[in-house]
């Protein structure tokens, strides 16, 4: 499996997000993208699934992505949006239902039932089932849609910023959740995220943006050395090393 983007560009009203990027995923796994504030993180994810339309070429085993039709590109892409609030009353059980509507014709199968049943449950989510997403935290709400996201059982799944709304116990729980999916089924993922200690103990390559280019791509220790965080976040910090994956804490300057 390959996500290639090829001079990938965009921009609002003239002003520059992505700066012809090119970038080759050829293998499954947690891909984490990173960058500060403004980047362009968000907006690629956006551009990879045609929510924006952009210059240049997002490929998918080597097929046009612009060039598919909607429904081909949603059994492709499994997607997590910043922002999970819902003004609509629909229940848990029916919004992570939604997710299996590539397949589904008049009425869901019982295989689409057990999907939205395993992953109800992957998620701590039975006490919910019920409820209607309005009435969740903010934090609910984002392991339902990530639920959602897990039951379309695509090749790749794109998130962003999944764990934002969430506690330092859930954070830990989703990114362990994500990584175990990405390695059972041979899936890819990519996430876009500021943590980067979360970055460095569950992804298996970084992609660092810095004003819509990429600065920096490979494994976890390579890319969040002292040197490439000074230079990208502006910030100086002191790295430990913690065997398989560095720990990161900012330091005075």
């Amino acid at each position: 499996m390959s996500l290639k983007l090829v001079d990938l560009s965009f921009g609002y009203d003239k002003v520059a997000i992505l700066n012809s990027i090119n970038l080759d995923l050829d293998s499954c796994g947690v891909h984490c993208l990173l960058g500060p504030n403004g980047s362009g993180k968000s907006t690629m994810i956006k551009c990879i699934m045609q929510v924006l339309r952009s210059k240049g070429d997002v490929l998918y085993n080597d097929m046009r992505v612009k060039d598919m039709k909607a429904k081909e590109i949603s059994r492709i892409f499994g997607y997590v949006p910043q922002d999970c609030g819902s003004a609509f009353p629909i229940t848990v059980f029916d919004m992570i239902l939604l997710g299996r509507k590539p397949y589904i014709g008049w009425n869901p199968s019982s295989k689409d039932l057990d999907i939205v049943s395993e992953n109800i449950a992957l998620l701590g989510l039975e006490q919910y089932t019920l409820r209607h997403i309005n009435e969740l935290s903010g934090g609910e709400r984002q392991k339902v849609m990530i639920a959602a996201a897990l039951s379309k059982e695509t090749p790749i799944l794109l998130f962003d910023e999944p764990t934002s709304s969430l506690d330092i116990k859930h954070q830990i729980e989703v990114m362990k959740h994500v990584r175990s999916i990405v390695k059972n089924r041979n899936i890819m993922a990519l996430i876009a995220m500021h943590d980067l200690n979360l970055a460095s103990q569950y992804s298996d390559s970084i992609v660092m943006l810095q004003r819509g280019e990429v600065f920096a791509q490979g494994s976890p220790k390579d890319v969040l050395s002292k040197e490439n965080i000074r230079s990208v976040y502006g910030v100086d910090v002191a790295i430990y090393d913690g065997g398989k994956t560095n720990h990161i804490v900012p330091v005075e300057a």
